[in-house]
């Protein structure tokens, strides 16, 4: 190990531990973010995935049209000419505790967990030069990164796609000039982000229930597949979705010179 990586090595366990403490959380966290330094070296973005539902659902788990935002708005920076590199942040792991866990954050809009998602770009934003990053949320996900820009500050070349915001959250929602909030498919209201409380609170009071029915029968299915909310779909392959996406990503980027 060159002197230059034992340094960052260094850096990056002292801010493990001022977010974790000495534990295990603390030491993957660490190891996460020298994997993503190390990747992300030489290229023009950073694109973060915040996952929709507990926030830990590998991409091809996601529920189609969510995979399909992702792919598409790499496509589009591809196209422009830049590089990049795809990564996910998971914001709670697996397991009851850890979902009983991320609910309680819920309520405190994820402060506590997006103070370490802040964390850990500003540690990438300080060792990469000149990468600029995108974060990428669809419903919790959404506000997920909402809460992390709020930490953010506006102070860092990042930015912010959000989809289909939960109404829960508004009252905290930030949206910045480096942020396309997006709370239509254009085809039907979305009864998750417009605020209709009756139904949206009975779709998400009732997820719950429906993902542990499947979890009891021996299904492991993901907690986004249960929230079965009218107009809570976002595909690629929607104009009224694809149009904004692409003309913000031009707006700030354009092609690579």
């Amino acid at each position: 190990m060159t002197s230059a990586n034992l340094t960052l090595r260094e850096e990056a366990d002292r801010l493990a531990r001022q977010l974790f403490g000495s534990d295990e959380a603390g030491t993957d966290f660490a190891n996460q973010l020298l994997d993503v330094c190390a990747r992300a070296r030489g290229k023009d973005f950073l694109i973060v995935h915040n996952p929709g539902g507990w926030g830990h659902a590998r991409l091809d788990q996601c529920l189609a049209w969510e995979r399909s935002i992702v792919a598409g708005i790499k496509g589009v920076i591809e196209e422009m000419g830049y590089s990049l590199l795809l990564t996910q942040y998971f914001r709670s792991g697996r397991g009851w505790r850890e979902q009983m866990r991320d609910l309680r954050e819920q309520f405190r809009f994820f402060a506590p967990k997006a103070r370490e998602m802040a964390g850990w770009l500003r540690f990438i934003l300080t060792h990469v030069n000149d990468i600029k990053v995108i974060l990428v949320g669809i419903s919790q996900g959404a506000a997920f990164g909402s809460s992390v820009m709020r930490q953010l500050g506006g102070l860092y070349p990042v930015y912010s796609i959000e989809l289909g915001f939960p109404f829960q959250y508004k009252s905290w929602r930030i949206i910045t000039e480096r942020t396309l909030a997006m709370d239509s498919n254009g085809v039907r209201p979305d009864v998750l982000a417009q605020g209709n409380l009756r139904v949206g609170a009975g779709i998400l009071m009732s997820a719950p229930f429906k993902w542990m029915w499947h979890l009891l029968r021996g299904r492991r299915v993901a907690f986004a597949h249960c929230v079965n909310a009218p107009g809570h779909e976002y595909d690629w392959d929607n104009p009224e979705i694809q149009k904004p996406i692409r003309d913000f990503l031009n707006t700030y980027f354009g092609a690579k010179k």
